[in-house]
């Protein structure tokens, strides 16, 4: 069987992307001091906040419910955490469960038994004229929904803003040593607190990616485990915005090389294949994290 390099890697970028939105939010969130167990739940969350969205203001509306959904998450997590001192481990899997949960519960209730079968507006690939005629590189790049090339702004915005601003550089310190950060007037509890809600924004907003970029509909569970891989992503990536993507697009790569196996027709039960994408996420998790330097501060608590 022959395999398609292009449409290999345009997919392998489709899939990454949900991955490395909900990355780069957490990305925020730990470089401040926090790991966000919650990241699932607020990818959940934003995905039926796509589909109820979408359902009264189209594909806009549904991306700006599923921001609105995952800060939701946040906002519990954060203050859950932050003001009432829970354990952050225990409160991210209580916030998960949470919106597992509710999500199911209220899809059922607002859409019946034949809710499976519903679908929504989505946004389709746009090519960027010249771009996306690149031999190999063109089509998986620049032929992709719109939120795909916002990616590529966030990813380079987030990694001047960590490293040339004076919110970027005080967000760094708190996750290094929030007491110098206090000591310079910085409040630890309010930069962890608008970096968390950043994070769910951004868990959200791949949800709504997944309804509204790709699938077209809405299912429980459909997060499928994203917001915890893209934790793993995270440390993938050496917590740097680069590192990040490169992480994400090997994930994503991982997560087609399932398909391709499968069809070969090898005689395999296909929960094998299935399971590829996180078997090869743990022993490249396992190989980098000796290397890899975690902010000084980060889950240790205010």
């Amino acid at each position: 069987m022959n395999i398609d390099g292009a449409e290999f890697l345009q997919a392998s970028v489709r899939t990454a992307t949900p991955l490395a939105l909900a990355a780069y939010g957490e990305l925020v969130t730990e470089r401040a001091g926090v790991i966000n167990l919650g990241l699932e739940g607020a990818v959940i969350a934003g995905a039926f906040g796509a589909l109820v969205g979408a359902g009264v203001g189209g594909v806009g509306g549904g991306f700006a419910a599923a921001v609105i959904a995952g800060s939701a998450t946040a906002v519990l997590m954060a203050f859950v955490v932050l003001w009432l001192r829970a354990d952050a481990v225990i409160a991210g899997t209580a916030v998960t469960m949470l919106a597992l949960g509710l999500t199911g519960t209220l899809y059922r209730a607002l859409y019946g038994a034949t809710g499976a079968a519903l679908s929504v507006p989505t946004t389709g690939p746009t090519a960027i004229p010249a771009l996306s005629s690149i031999p190999l590189i063109g089509r998986a790049f620049f032929e992709q929904p719109v939120i795909t090339y916002v990616l590529y702004a966030l990813a380079a915005a987030l990694g001047w803003w960590l490293t040339r601003t004076h919110a970027g550089l005080a967000l760094r310190a708190v996750g290094e040593r929030p007491e110098a950060a206090r000591a310079a007037g910085i409040s630890p509890r309010r930069v962890r607190a608008w970096a968390l809600i950043f994070g769910g924004a951004m868990g959200g907003l791949a949800g709504g990616v997944l309804v509204l970029a790709q699938v077209g509909t809405f299912a429980e569970g459909m997060s499928a485990g994203r917001g915890f891989i893209a934790i793993a992503v995270v440390v993938l990536g050496r917590w740097s915005p680069l590192g990040v993507a490169g992480a994400a697009l090997l994930f994503g790569a991982a997560s087609q090389l399932q398909y391709v196996f499968q069809s070969l027709g090898w005689p395999v039960p296909y929960q094998w294949f299935l399971a590829l994408p996180y078997v090869l996420t743990l022993f490249v998790l396992a190989g980098t994290q000796r290397r890899a330097v975690a902010p000084a501060d980060l889950g240790s608590g205010l």
